[in-house]
């Protein structure tokens, strides 16, 4: 009797150890990966205003591009958001643009805008994520004045902290 009692102890031991690893492997909402290689921009962004109206990236031809994708529903991506407008506002002289960009439809974005009073451009997805190779919220790219994604990092960061700043300064042209 003793002896399967250790046994079976053991077995449930390995069973929440194992749980626990997967658990840890499958949440990635608070982790972030970066690539700094810089790489063509090889799909066209598809982008609309709020009142439905395509956006065209080459009225930005020259600047840095600032995009974090985000949901509403997406609490990471909310949290971050401050961060990202202090940000905006401490680059407010440089050659950047800054541009909220949801899959959401356009009523729900607005609401949202409505809601939170930040001072964003927001825009509309008009392609599906994976188009962009985004593999979850928030995402948030660095397009330099040559058109190529800089930077690409999935997951939520303090944008107003001193060294996201530097990071963010050393692609505006």
């Amino acid at each position: 009797m003793y002896i399967w009692e250790f046994s079976k102890s053991k077995y449930m031991v390995r069973f929440v150890f194992l749980t626990l690893i997967i658990a840890i492997i499958s949440c990635t909402g608070g982790t972030t990966t970066e690539s700094t290689e810089s790489q063509p921009l090889n799909q066209k962004l598809k982008l609309k205003t709020l009142e439905g109206d395509d956006i065209d990236l080459e009225e930005y031809k020259g600047k840095t591009i600032f995009i974090n994708f985000w949901a509403t529903w997406c609490r990471p991506c909310i949290i971050e958001m401050p961060s990202i407008e202090k940000a905006q506002t401490k680059l407010k002289d440089k050659n950047i643009v800054f541009i909220m960009a949801s899959n959401e439809p356009r009523g729900q974005i607005k609401n949202f805008m409505r809601s939170h009073q930040y001072d964003f451009h927001y825009a509309q997805l008009d392609m599906s994520l994976e188009q962009l190779n985004i593999q979850g919220l928030p995402t948030t790219l660095i397009i330099n004045s040559e058109g190529e994604v800089v930077f690409s990092e999935m997951g939520a960061r303090d944008w107003n902290a001193a060294e996201n700043i530097q990071l963010v300064t050393q692609y505006i042209e």
